[in-house]
């Protein structure tokens, strides 16, 4: 559905996209992920041909892009960034500007479209308020409507659930799942490393504009080869286990070994009481960790130089009076009623 090969993006001296090998397969749930900065966004404009590629090729939908953005756009849904409306009209109103700008889209059935888009996304019994009287996570479900309108094969999504709450959340994740297994792929970028874990069957994650890691979630998410183990018996375990156990912090041990009902049933043979026994997986966000740093949103202080201590600096040499030294005239003893006089440091 997308492929793209050596895509590079430069914006003056920034590298935005370095020479990324993006492969999204037809019937994909693909989630895009990576610190702010990394490029996600870049690469969505890319494929969408809202940007021109310095360098590179694209390929959506079988066809080249940009030179075939008119056979491709009709059957691609996107909502990249913030979506935009008309801030002044309602809901059904900016829905029907957009279906009338683009081709393959009948004006009869336009209103039963536009009904079926805003009921999927949670929008059904929306009024005729303005957009610009709408909530975050409205004029988010708003946006998303307006990718769905004409049934695309190809839905391509920046941060689709940007302003939800928990539940609006789960509801977006529950229809881009529905729309997957009618046969819509789902190309979306998120920093929500949760979302991408319950959505998402590929995973691709980008480090300052390249694609480091591009893989299926359960090969990243597989079985460490470690068990672990929660038992109140812990010292006993460590003993009876010689040396496999890597680690043991609070009754929860790191366990060497292949088959987790294995190591249970030798455990509660040996009289153990095991509350709790399973494999090591690593999660998304340690593999997302382990690969990329700090976002481009991060600023840091720039380091200083550590203060030298009192003996290792020199004293300076006092400088010059600017006004010729007058011997000090003999001091004259205060009178013991006289005030206390406080001196301007």
């Amino acid at each position: 559905m997308i492929v793209t090969t050596a895509l590079t993006k430069r914006y003056g001296r920034v590298l935005a996209v370095d020479g990324v090998e993006l492969a999204v397969r037809e019937g994909d749930r693909y989630g895009l992920i990576g610190p702010n900065g990394a490029g996600k966004t870049t690469l969505l404009r890319l494929i969408l041909g809202l940007v021109y590629a310095t360098s590179g090729e694209i390929t959506v939908l079988g066809q080249p892009v940009p030179a075939r953005l008119r056979t491709v756009l009709p059957q691609v849904g996107a909502l990249v960034e913030g979506p935009s409306s008309y801030g002044h009209l309602s809901a059904r109103a900016n829905l029907s500007l957009l279906d009338a700008a683009g081709p393959g889209g009948a004006r009869r059935t336009r209103p039963a479209r536009i009904a079926t888009a805003l009921e999927r996304v949670g929008l059904a019994r929306i009024d005729e308020r303005p957009v610009k009287a709408y909530s975050l996570g409205m004029r988010q479900r708003l946006g998303l409507a307006a990718a769905l309108l004409r049934a695309p094969r190809l839905l391509v999504l920046d941060e689709p659930t940007n302003g939800l709450d928990p539940q609006g959340i789960r509801e977006i994740r529950d229809i881009l799942r529905e729309l997957n297994e009618s046969g819509t792929t789902v190309f979306l970028s998120s920093h929500l490393l949760a979302e991408v874990e319950q959505l998402c069957t590929r995973v691709g994650v980008m480090e300052q504009g390249r694609l480091v890691i591009q893989e299926e979630l359960a090969v990243l998410q597989a079985a460490t080869g470690r068990v672990i183990v929660h038992t109140p018996d812990a010292a006993r375990a460590v003993a009876l286990l010689d040396g496999r156990v890597e680690s043991s912090v609070d009754g929860r041990l790191l366990v060497r070994h292949p088959d987790p009902a294995e190591l249970n049933a030798l455990l509660v043979g040996e009289g153990l009481r095991v509350t709790e026994i399973g494999p090591e997986r690593r999660s998304l966000e340690e593999t997302v960790l382990a690969v990329t740093s700090a976002g481009s949103d991060r600023v840091d202080s720039a380091p200083t130089a550590p203060a030298a201590s009192p003996a290792a600096v020199p004293p300076e040499p006092a400088e010059p009076a600017a006004v010729p030294a007058v011997p000090a005239e003999p001091a004259v003893p205060a009178e013991p009623a006289a005030p206390a006089v406080v001196e301007d440091p």
